[in-house]
């Protein structure tokens, strides 16, 4: 399984449910996202560089007139879709498995939380995700 059967699935909505293959490959995409947004948030950048690991983040080009004030954060990234002229404020969390899409000139403010999925905590279907899109 890649990435791409993993997008596939989220994008229809299927549940991934906790220990498959799927899930696996979720994992690994998680903490691809904890190490670039920790290098994101870890210090000062100049916004080129902001840019950079945004586009490293998602997995596809940024818009030079997106504009990103750090700390961000998100638990996947990889199902993030970003249109032009867009402004993201301090604070803000994604948790995009089941998609987030901001379309052009849209301004996001501080610490906003977008959370279009369900988890799952209670046994036997503990760390099942089901993916909404937003």
């Amino acid at each position: 399984m890649e990435l791409d059967d993993l997008l596939a699935a989220l994008n229809s909505g299927e549940t991934i449910t906790g220990g498959s293959p799927l899930h696996a490959v979720m994992h690994r995409a998680s903490q691809d996202a904890l190490r670039v947004t920790a290098e994101l948030n870890g210090s000062y950048h100049e916004p080129t560089r902001v840019l950079e690991l945004l586009a490293q983040l998602i997995g596809k080009p940024v818009h030079e007139s997106v504009a990103l004030f750090p700390p961000f954060y998100s638990d996947f990234g990889k199902n993030i879709t970003l249109g032009e002229r867009i402004f993201i404020n301090s604070g803000c969390k994604f948790q995009d498995q089941g998609g987030v899409t901001i379309g052009d000139d849209s301004l996001i403010g501080h610490n906003a939380c977008w959370r279009p999925s369900t988890t799952t905590w209670i046994p036997p279907a503990a760390r099942t995700c089901t993916p909404r899109p937003l």
